[in-house]
């Protein structure tokens, strides 16, 4: 095989054929053309303003990686893997259209830096798209919550029926955790936002470049103080993997639930069925396909994670090839968090919720019994003697095969002469939930107020 053109000079002959495939990457970083081509024109126009390329030479430049854009959009370019990656497939076309002056594009710069910027555009403009998939969720989730607010079901831990909350809240309590997701994907774009063009090789160069101008012209906030951390870190992608691994993981929580509640024996929900499939053996089935495989899909982005953290942990600085191993992993679970937030999205508006027998399980397991506890802690009763009243009640109504509101007076009295009529009201287990209205609580104020600063918050995404 040939040798490359950017640094086969010191080569008599090039690399063998297997290790040509086994070491190219044009396969996937291809993706990252849009935003090497971004890098590379603001990389011109500096070079432009700092008078190391004529003031055309740079025009000549920009508007050459324009037609380059083009010919990939349009799918008329043609990668060659001879060229090892996106960036030397770019440059050679590029000195194709405008002739030598192309050969002029790399002054004051490294494939390292390069690189660098590029992959940091391409994670940037991927985790501001999984924001705005992230919002439109929340705003999904909000939506379908304010029209259950007046329903209830079983809240669970250790998942055994605890106490009666809304159904609205119980939903809420996702789009808390997407909000957070989102808020901590703006704190990661800052740090990827850090441009490493200027670092050359990992020492700096000895052209007279303005860094600053490369980074705030492709919308960054920074460049790196360091030139060898510049081009060796990889800190950017470990976050935003783990941004993405915290989402996929409450998407798959979200997607247990509705698992759980799409089986009859909780009956819950009913899943659409365009989100949906059957079985080839029995008819039967309506299988939640969907949400497991979301589920299931999140050990691809845990992987991702995994897999970088254990490419950097022993590289010596600066730059090393084993960062070639930062893309696929990372391309992957876009994909996949992307997907999975659109069809999340899309699966939560077709859901059916089965109110009735959500409000009918609440009326068996004695979630209610906290409420007659409490009862009589307003009774003056100390709460741990209140809670062993009501085990003992718990108790006397297992052995009857009813429930606690089904108890008689006289049976209650029994146990504790401080029982009074007025316990009845309190043990519905609506009034339970109308009763909780601490701050975050499952109480109509409460559900009422986070729906209002979701709704404020999502509508001022949208501006």
């Amino acid at each position: 095989m040939k040798t490359n053109a950017s640094w086969g000079g010191r080569f008599s002959e090039g690399p063998k054929e297997a290790v040509a495939d086994y070491t190219e990457s044009v396969s996937y970083d291809k993706n990252l053309a849009p935003q090497d081509i971004r890098g590379s024109q603001a990389h011109a126009r500096m070079l432009a303003r700092q008078g190391i390329l004529t003031e055309e030479e740079g025009r000549i430049l920009v508007e050459g990686l324009d037609k380059v854009a083009e010919e990939i959009r349009s799918g008329r370019f043609v990668w060659r893997s001879e060229l090892e990656d996106v960036h030397m497939n770019i440059e050679a076309r590029l000195t194709e259209i405008v002739g030598d002056v192309g050969k002029r594009l790399h002054t004051g710069r490294s494939r390292n830096d390069q690189v660098g910027l590029s992959f940091r555009l391409y994670v940037s403009d991927s985790l501001a798209q999984w924001q705005v998939l992230v919002r439109a969720l929340v705003q999904r989730i909000a939506s379908i919550a304010a029209d259950h607010a007046d329903h209830i079901l079983p809240g669970c831990t250790h998942l055994q029926p605890a106490q009666p909350v809304s159904l609205a809240h119980h939903l809420l309590a996702y789009a808390w955790m997407l909000r957070r997701d989102y808020d901590r994907l703006t704190d990661t774009l800052h740090r990827v936002r850090t441009s490493p063009l200027g670092a050359a090789a990992l020492a700096g160069t000895t052209y007279p470049l303005d860094p600053v101008s490369v980074a705030e012209d492709v919308g960054f906030e920074g460049i790196y103080p360091n030139s060898m951390d510049a081009v060796s870190d990889r800190d950017f992608v470990l976050e935003a993997l783990f941004d993405g691994s915290l989402i996929m993981t409450h998407l798959s929580r979200l997607c247990e639930e509705l698992i759980l509640w799409a089986n009859p024996n909780f009956g819950y929900i009913r899943l659409s069925d365009g989100y949906s499939t059957g079985s080839s053996i029995m008819p039967q089935k309506k299988n939640p396909d969907v949400a497991e495989l979301m589920r299931g899909r999140t050990g691809r982005v845990d992987g991702a994670l995994m897999g970088l953290l254990t490419v950097v942990k022993g590289l010596p600085l600066a730059y090393n090839r084993d960062l070639q191993e930062d893309k696929e992993g990372f391309m992957d679970a876009n994909h996949t968090v992307s997907t999975s937030l659109h069809v999340m999205e899309g699966m939560l508006s077709e859901i059916t919720f089965n109110t009735d027998r959500m409000e009918e399980a609440c009326r068996r397991g004695f979630l209610n019994a906290t409420e007659m506890a409490d009862y009589l802690v307003g009774k003056g009763i100390p709460f741990r003697e209140a809670h062993h009243i009501t085990g003992h009640a718990v108790a006397l109504a297992e052995r009857k095969g009813c429930t606690l509101e089904e108890l008689a007076l006289d049976e209650l009295r029994g146990l504790d002469s401080r029982f009074e009529d007025d316990v009845y009201p309190v043990l519905d287990p609506r009034a339970a939930v109308r009763r909780r209205e601490t701050p975050g609580g499952t109480g109509p104020k409460s559900v009422a107020a986070q729906l209002e600063k979701l709704r404020a918050w999502c509508a001022a995404g949208a501006e």
